[in-house]
């Protein structure tokens, strides 16, 4: 794994402004794929129960600019808790916190910014979304907690990136209902799932400063264990479209998306860090596919 690394500082962020910089990769703007994936259970909660067309796009563009606030401030947040850990990591010693170009007051400030932002989001938001927002915090804050104490913290994780899908629901028809419990829930699996590959880029380093990960609960078992949580992503989908009450055509557009998961599964190499990450980011597509078969469903 040596010299592996999925930091990004060249392309735009190369260009901007010297000061800018390490806040752009402090919050990952170099990498978009956290924010697609942490919109996109948000996009399936519009596809699927959004009142109206226009109602649908307000809150779509309202959730891309928290997504892409909030997955900065988690970033701040977990590269708090983990510049020393960071520091002896391959793939994340590069990290401003971890390599100093970024101060922890300066990141705190930094992260009072993004919090503000997802506030100014959040306040545009019925009163159920707005509650459920401000309870998202705890896991986001616990995230980084988790490696330290289990062999599980994707679990975390995905309690964490899943949230826009209850939410997505709350601010589109003011309530929490069983359909955005099977959402979040389908969204957990496939978090779980590919979270699971991404950690297997960091696995040796994990294992030699005493971290956990799935990546390293399950090992060259990975391949079934990520059969398991896309085949339940995918079922309990099923389960959100029957009881929205979606047009049969639904099913066969769930075709695509569970096409591009089992591809994940048939060419997952634990062995290639680079591989992983390729895979990893193929799941913004899958998210796609999931909020246009929605969007089929509801012709």
């Amino acid at each position: 794994m040596q010299g592996h690394t999925d930091i990004a500082a060249g392309g735009w962020v190369g260009r901007l402004p010297q000061g800018w910089r390490p806040y752009a990769l402090l919050a990952r703007l170099d990498r978009p794929i956290g924010a697609w994936l942490l919109f996109l259970p948000g996009l399936w909660a519009f596809a699927l129960v959004a009142p109206s067309w226009a109602e649908g796009v307000r809150l779509t563009l309202l959730f891309a600019i928290g997504a892409v606030a909030m997955r900065g401030a988690g970033c701040v947040v977990n590269d708090l808790w983990d510049r020393d850990i960071d520091r002896l990591v391959e793939r994340t010693r590069g990290r401003p916190l971890a390599a100093g170009t970024v101060s922890p007051q300066q990141a705190l400030a930094f992260l009072a910014g993004l919090c503000l932002i997802g506030l100014l989001v959040l306040v545009q938001l019925n009163r159920a979304a707005i509650l459920l927002g401000l309870c998202s915090l705890l896991p986001i804050l616990l995230y980084p907690l988790a490696k330290r104490v289990t062999n599980w913290p994707q679990a975390m994780l995905g309690l964490t990136f899943s949230w826009a899908a209850p939410e997505g629901v709350a601010a589109a028809t003011g309530e929490v209902g069983v359909l955005a419990l099977i959402l979040w829930a389908a969204g957990f699996m496939w978090i779980l799932g590919y979270d699971t590959i991404y950690a297997h880029q960091d696995r040796e380093d994990d294992a030699a400063v005493g971290i956990g990960s799935t990546a390293l609960r399950f090992g060259e078992r990975t391949r079934p264990f990520l059969a398991a949580c896309y085949a339940a992503t995918l079922a309990l989908l099923v389960l959100a479209g029957w009881v929205a009450g979606l047009h049969w055509l639904y099913l066969p557009a769930l075709l695509l998306p569970a096409a591009l998961l089992a591809r994940q599964v048939l060419a997952l190499d634990i062995h290639d860090p680079a591989r992983c990450l390729v895979l990893f980011k193929a799941n913004r597509e899958v998210g796609l596919a999931v909020a246009l078969a929605f969007l089929i469903g509801r012709l």
